[in-house]
């Protein structure tokens, strides 16, 4: 129980840093699940493996700001 409790911490901040115009629909798609959809922007989000994953499908496009 302790792992969940100190996963459920974990955050990560992201920020986009790469233009989603002539990019393929998924990786738009994916830019908007994140909660990215204009260049510049950052967002903090729970760091769980389904957000690495996405995170991942679009390295190109955003960078790791922080991790706590």
């Amino acid at each position: 129980m302790a792992k969940k409790a100190e996963a459920a911490n974990k955050t990560i901040t992201i920020e986009q840093i790469g233009s989603p115009i002539r990019r393929p629909e998924v990786q738009r798609k994916t830019l908007i699940g994140l909660g990215l959809n204009k260049m510049h922007r950052t967002r903090t989000l729970e760091d769980t493996p389904s957000v690495r994953g996405m995170i991942r499908a679009v390295q190109h496009l955003v960078r790791i700001v922080d991790e706590k």
